[in-house]
């Protein structure tokens, strides 16, 4: 039984398609599971976890923690997207509230949606958010502003040597992943 052809120019190209099929599988299914598994293992790309529930902490006011706030809009997303201030001082233990601010000055309907990376990498485990707007998509109408609030506490056990800290903030246009009643519905409700 022959599976590949006989002429060798055939047969290398064969291969190639088959091996490139094979990357193409790979990098669509197989890589972003790992990556994901390995930033949790390693605490690499700054990625926060989810909803942190406070707990009464003492505030530990003998240290400061410069906490910088920068926001990016990936490609093709016009909203005017910002932090209020861009940098807070801050105790470790102390539950501090940043708000950001997002307008959708085009004339459509959107959906956006946040995602967050922490610098230095290592500060990332003791960066705690205990409310966020990028917990979820935000819906704004055409012309629309919202106040996007975000609590967060550092966690006492933060290293020593560790004394600024910057979180990052992408948002993304995902309006095409919802029909119209969805982004209605998260209209009325608030998201």
């Amino acid at each position: 039984m022959k599976v590949l052809p006989e002429d060798p120019v055939k047969r290398l190209s064969v291969k190639l398609a088959i091996t490139s099929f094979g990357f193409l599988l790979f990098a669509l299914f197989v890589m972003p599971p790992l990556y994901v598994a390995f930033c949790e293992i390693t605490g690499l790309n700054g990625k926060t976890g989810d909803k942190y529930e406070a707990v009464d902490a003492v505030v530990d006011t003998s240290r400061e923690i410069k906490v910088q706030f920068v926001a990016t809009n990936n490609e093709g997303m016009p909203w005017q997207f910002g932090p209020e201030v861009k940098t807070l001082i801050v105790h470790p233990g102390e539950q501090t509230r940043i708000n950001y601010l997002a307008k959708n000055p085009t004339g459509n309907d959107m959906i956006g949606q946040a995602i967050p990376s922490l610098i230095p990498y290592k500060a990332a485990s003791y960066f705690h958010k205990t409310e966020c707007f990028c917990f979820n998509q935000q819906a704004l109408l055409a012309g629309e502003e919202a106040v996007l609030p975000m609590f967060f506490i550092i966690d006492q056990d933060l290293p020593e040597h560790i004394k600024s800290i910057t979180l990052s903030y992408t948002i993304f246009d995902v309006t095409d992943r919802f029909s119209r009643e969805e982004l209605l519905s998260m209209v009325d409700t608030g998201q």
